[in-house]
This record gives C-alpha cells, sequence and structure tokens, in this order.
C-alpha cells in the first residue's frame, strides 16, 4: 500500500537526517556520568514513557563491558504506585520531578523524552535536575517546544509526525546504547595489558 510505503519513507529521511554531533555529545556526557558513578535518569509521557524505560533497560543491563563496571538508571517511568501517588495529591506535573527531588545529585544526568518538547511534568523534572547540578539531555521534535532551550543537550527529530518522533526516539536509544558499549569496549582494549608484555612487567620476587 502507498501509506505504507509512504510512512516507513518518512521514517528512514527522518533517521538519515539526524544529528550525528549532538547524538555523539549525548553518548560522551552518560559515559563520564558512569565513570564517575553518577545516576542517570529517564522521563516521558505515553509512548515516551515506553522508551524512558526500555531505554532504561538497554542502559542498565545491554551495554556491560567486563571490567568497566554498570550504570546507575532509574527511569520515572516505572515506579506507577508513586507516580500515581504524586498526580493524586498535588499535581500530574509533578509526578516525576517529585520522585527525583530525594535521589539527584550535582553530575547526574536525566534524559528527559518529549514528542512536543512541552509536556509540563517533563519540563518541571528538567528544571529540578538543573537546580540541583545535574545535567539535562533532552529528545524531543522539530519544533522542539520548551524543552529545546532549557536542556543542557538536546537531539531534535527533524519531524512533525508523532508517531515518526516516537519511532526515532528509540532508535536513537539503541544508538546511544550501542554507542556506548562501542567505546567502552574501545577503552578498555586501549587499558588492557598486552598478553605478551605481561612477563616483563610482572613483578620481581
Amino acid at each position: 500500500m502507498q501509506f505504507t510505503s509512504t510512512y516507513l519513507n518518512q521514517v528512514q529521511e527522518t533517521v538519515s537526517a539526524l544529528p550525528i554531533s549532538d547524538i555523539d555529545a549525548a553518548i560522551q556526557v552518560l559515559i563520564e556520568a558512569k565513570n564517575q558513578g553518577q545516576t542517570i535518569f529517564l522521563c516521558g509521557n505515553g509512548g515516551s514513557a515506553a522508551t524512558a524505560s526500555h531505554m532504561a533497560c538497554d542502559l542498565a543491563k545491554n551495554i556491560r563491558v567486563p571490567g568497566n563496571g554498570r550504570f546507575r538508571v532509574i527511569a520515572l517511568t516505572d515506579n506507577v504506585p508513586l507516580m500515581t501517588a504524586w498526580g493524586n495529591d498535588t499535581d500530574f506535573s509533578n509526578i516525576f520531578s517529585e520522585q527525583m527531588r530525594p535521589l539527584v545529585q550535582p553530575g547526574d544526568v536525566l534524559i528527559a523524552i518529549s514528542t512536543s518538547g512541552n509536556s509540563p511534568n517533563v519540563v518541571k523534572a528538567v528544571e529540578v535536575a538543573q537546580d540541583a547540578g545535574a545535567i539535562t539531555i533532552g529528545m524531543t521534535n522539530q519544533v522542539g517546544g520548551i524543552l529545546k532551550d532549557r536542556v543542557d543537550y538536546c537531539i531534535v527529530v527533524p519531524s512533525t509526525n508523532i508517531e515518526v518522533v516516537e519511532d526515532v526516539h528509540m532508535v536513537l536509544a539503541h544508538c546511544i546504547a550501542n554507542g556506548i558499549r562501542e567505546r567502552m569496549k574501545l577503552q578498555a582494549s586501549l587499558t588492557a595489558v598486552p598478553s605478551h608484555y605481561e612477563a616483563v612487567l610482572a613483578p620481581l620476587g
């Protein structure tokens, strides 16, 4: 069907136009945070909540490299009782920020995902993170909304089609996880002692 090919072409064209340098910058920020023992927080609504949870899973499990430690990751989308408690007892805009407020530390990272860039609860989480001295990374659409100018780093998906943007956000999540894993592997290989040097470097005794 023409509709099918049209949609898939939109996704392909959007992926091809992604800002590579911004993606690489986000990867570097996350690696540095991991090396310093910082915590990565993620948030988003609807499909973006699913992407946040999925990305948290990948960061926590799928990028392990022997001898390179693991990420400390919290998806603020996953504690349903706590989200609904804050939403019901105060306001829906507090469901992420109030979870993060007692946990976030200077140098931590918040990945804020919003297809519009204007979700009040996501923007509020960014504000709380920055007030605490954390680094903020946004993933949004072509327009960018409020989020684009609030975060420290922003990956803008060049589309305003919400389905395409959500699809590409998931591609970005996998791209970032893969990029982190490959850089960690490279780092591990560069710091490893070659076997033929072991005898030379072994202590005498």
